[in-house]
């Protein structure tokens, strides 16, 4: 049996430039066994064609794999070498568990009631990546909290990146029940070529949320002890600001609004940009 299931996303698919030229080459490789784990769980639990119970049990197998529990052979590559990086670098698998957790959640829950639901789901799948990178780099537990809101931002973007092709592909909906209930919005209303006004509403309101996470989010360049990721986080601030103004403006159900690579690029120089200059300032 082949455990995992490629849906073909890559790094150029995600909204953040993962293991990008900003990091140091030593950090690199760990960055990049860290997304190839991360990748392949997911996948397992966004493809269509397994069923809940075997996503599950797929997702319980890299869990033991990563633990070194019972013997899990070269299907679990990606958690073994998983273990491997955290054992060299004194992190723990805490991140690693979390995204799993979150996962499986995926695969049995297909509505979010409210946003505090939301976000709740969204410090399983999404604020672990931030807390990984800030390991990684020497930062810790006080510097959370800004890269938990950046990455649950990006989460989000995502989410309204995805809308249509979650509701028709798997019928999960990541938008907030009593918020479309409120705007009169069924999630019918998904399956349409472009927005209604009613659904607009609720997508809105999400933005909002992604702008208010922002703002929590700009401190976290200052805050870090590596430069590079400094830049990065920077970067990545650029990108996520970029996308809420383009989803504010577009229609997510007429076409997946996304930036392009001339626009990522603009996007890291400015903010890696920015964080140098303020990383001046403060010498």
């Amino acid at each position: 049996m082949t455990v995992e299931t490629p849906s073909g996303k890559n790094v150029a698919y995600e909204n953040f430039p993962v293991g990008s030229w900003l990091l140091a080459p030593d950090v690199r490789p760990h960055v990049a066994v860290f997304y190839a784990f991360a990748r392949a769980i997911d996948d397992i639990a966004d493809s269509p064609m397994l069923s809940a119970e075997e996503k599950i049990l797929r997702l319980d197998g890299f869990q033991e794999a990563l633990m070194a529990c019972g013997g899990h052979g070269d299907d679990f590559a990606k958690a073994h070498a998983m273990r491997r990086t955290l054992e060299e670098t004194g992190i723990t698998p805490r991140h690693c568990l979390d995204l799993i957790h979150a996962f499986k959640q995926d695969a049995t829950k297909l509505r979010y009631r409210n946003w505090d639901e939301l976000i709740d789901y969204c410090r399983f799948s999404a604020a672990p990546v931030g807390r990984y990178l800030l390991d990684l780099h020497g930062n810790g537990e006080p510097d959370y909290p800004p890269a938990d809101a950046l990455c649950i931002a990006l989460q989000i973007i995502n989410h309204l990146q995805d809308c249509k092709e979650d509701r028709q592909e798997l019928d999960r909906v990541y938008l907030p029940g009593d918020w479309m209930e409120a705007a009169g919005a069924p999630v019918e209303h998904l399956d349409a070529r472009k927005t209604s006004s009613a659904l607009r509403r609720v997508m809105d309101r999400c933005i909002d949320g992604v702008e208010d996470l922002l703002r929590h989010a700009e401190p976290l360049p200052q805050r870090l002890k590596s430069r590079r990721l400094a830049m990065e986080s920077a970067a990545i601030l650029d990108i996520a600001k970029v996308l809420a103004g383009r989803l504010r403006r577009g229609d997510p159900l007429a076409r997946r609004i996304q930036l392009s690579k001339a626009d990522y690029f603009l996007c890291c120089t400015r903010g890696a940009a920015s964080a140098l200059v303020k990383s001046t300032d403060n010498q």
